[in-house]
């Protein structure tokens, strides 16, 4: 499968599940919203319904309890008045500033002027329809009365009503009872704690167990809606445990959100998977097509050491001779190892490599491989040039993976060497406090600031224009990385385009281990 058409499957599928949890994200907030909704609704019918049984409660207590005085005053006032009907005339204010009259008339029925002693049984049958005509009246004006007198109740709560605090016109505790049943009415089975305010701001009563918790959602409702807006008391409500009741209605897809979170995840895991895998095919191509070539390098110092010993000339040079038998050998040792380090490659994403730790002076070490190196980059009219400055370079190292560091690194800068000028390879090294510090440098092609992060990575090569076809592992670097942290230490790289590159090694001095 084409890597773009990899990359199309993967933005499409990744798209349908990004919309289908943006969906299902959308529909749980509309779920919540509707359901906070439907809440807030319920708690408005609630509270009014509890207020309008607080106004009836306070009716009934009128009719109780103040009917009796105010009936007694309008029997004194009749008494007073001999029996004739009075009226009176009552001027109510209405709330938009109009004015109305109302005339209420009380009726009594008029005393006998004569004295009881004078009715007597012996006026016979004609009293009789007289008598019953009396009581007639008597009920009807005494009905006339009563309707009357409860007229003068009504007008004197609603002049009156609303100058009594509310201490007094409310029962808290019913109060209570009148708030829990009209939620129950509606659905709502939820703790809550509520205050009343009165028209001045002042707090005249909370709940026992009253918390600021979650009052920053109240509910307010004025108790008595008929009373002035400027004398209005309120009850404040809030219930702690809303939030939990509003995420308890939509907490059912909850699961479907994280079962399509999950799988997007995994399409995720398996997009990468199959370009991990795509690349991996890719440089194990790569891999098997270079790896000849590299085998190729240490053969051909081999076979050139081979024809020099041919030569007459270098048999009569017993330090030539020696010269060349050392590059042989160590050539050798180099081929060998190229074969380890490919098998050693397939096991360090899994374990540290297997070191022989032993003291060792890179100093020495270094002039070693410089030695044998030289040979080859003389080959390219280049030279090489050490400055051994570190005054302590004793270190606890394996001696052949250290060597295969250095030796890669300065094969590197023979690999990417510049046509147009001699090839130049400087080796340094130094001590910085507590550390031995190794610099291999080279006049070569350089590497892209992009690039300069990317180069340990395993199978990574750099594609340098029309040197892109430098045969190699792409596992060199990986394998410096890798050998340089396993012994404690650091690597970086420094390169500026066409100027060339230096690396920069950093390991901890043996007395600190």
């Amino acid at each position: 499968m084409k890597k773009s058409t990899i990359w199309i499957l993967g933005i499409v599928m990744g798209l349908s599940f990004l919309s289908l949890l943006y969906l299902q994200l959308s529909y749980i907030e509309k779920m919540a919203k509707m359901r906070s909704e439907q809440f807030d609704e319920s708690v408005k019918r609630a509270l009014l319904a509890a207020s309008k049984n607080i106004e009836a409660a306070e009716v009934d207590r009128w009719l109780r309890e103040d009917i009796s005085e105010a009936e007694k005053r309008a029997w004194e006032q009749s008494q007073n008045n001999n029996g004739i009907v009075q009226t009176r005339r009552f001027i109510m204010a209405a709330p938009d500033g109009s004015h109305s009259s109302v005339e209420l008339q009380t009726f009594s029925q008029e005393p006998s002027t004569l004295p009881r002693v004078m009715i007597s049984r012996k006026h016979g049958t004609k009293t009789i329809p007289k008598t019953s005509r009396s009581i007639a009246d008597m009920i009807k004006n005494r009905y006339l009365y009563q309707r009357a007198l409860v007229d003068e109740v009504v007008w004197q709560m609603i002049y009156h009503a609303s100058d009594k605090p509310i201490e007094e016109r409310v029962n808290f505790k019913n109060l209570d009872l009148y708030l829990k049943s009209g939620l129950v009415d509606n659905g709502i089975d939820l703790d809550y704690h509520f205050k009343v305010i009165d028209y001045d701001g002042r707090e005249v009563y909370r709940c026992s167990d009253y918390t600021d918790e979650g009052s920053e959602s109240s509910y307010s409702q004025p108790l008595f809606l008929n009373d002035p807006p400027a004398r209005m008391s309120i009850v404040k409500i809030h219930f702690p445990e809303k939030k939990d009741y509003i995420f308890d209605s939509v907490s059912v897809m909850i699961p479907s959100m994280i079962f399509t979170i999950v799988l997007l995840m995994t399409f995720i895991f398996t997009i990468y998977i199959i370009f991990r895998q795509k690349k991996l095919t890719e440089m194990k191509n790569d891999f098997i097509n270079n790896m000849t070539h590299e085998f190729k390098t240490p053969i051909s110092t081999i076979s050139l050491a081979a024809q020099m010993l041919n030569d007459p000339a270098v048999g009569k040079s017993p330090s030539m001779f020696q010269h060349i038998s050392s590059v042989i050998n160590d050539e050798t040792k180099r081929l060998r190892f190229q074969v380890e380090k490919v098998l050693q490659m397939s096991m360090f994403d899994r374990q540290k490599a297997t070191l022989k730790m032993k003291e060792l002076d890179v100093n020495e070490l270094i002039t070693g491989v410089v030695n044998t190196f030289t040979l080859k980059v003389e080959r390219y009219n280049g030279k090489i040039e050490t400055d051994l400055k570190a005054t302590d370079a004793f270190v606890l190292a394996d001696e052949m993976h250290i060597t295969n560091v250095i030796f890669n690194l300065m094969d590197n800068a023979v690999k990417y060497k510049r046509d147009d000028v001699d090839l130049l390879l400087i080796v340094k090294t130094w001590n910085e406090p507590g550390r031995l510090m190794i610099a291999i440098q080279d006049n070569g092609i350089g590497i892209k600031k992009e690039n300069i992060k990317k180069i340990f990575e395993k199978f990574y090569r750099v594609h340098t224009g029309n040197l892109h076809d430098v045969k190699g592992f792409g596992l060199g670097l990986a394998y410096v990385k890798k050998i340089i942290t396993d012994h404690k230490g650091t690597i970086r790289a420094e390169s500026e385009l066409n100027v060339g590159t230096k690396f920069i090694i950093a390991l901890p001095l043996l007395k600190n281990e």
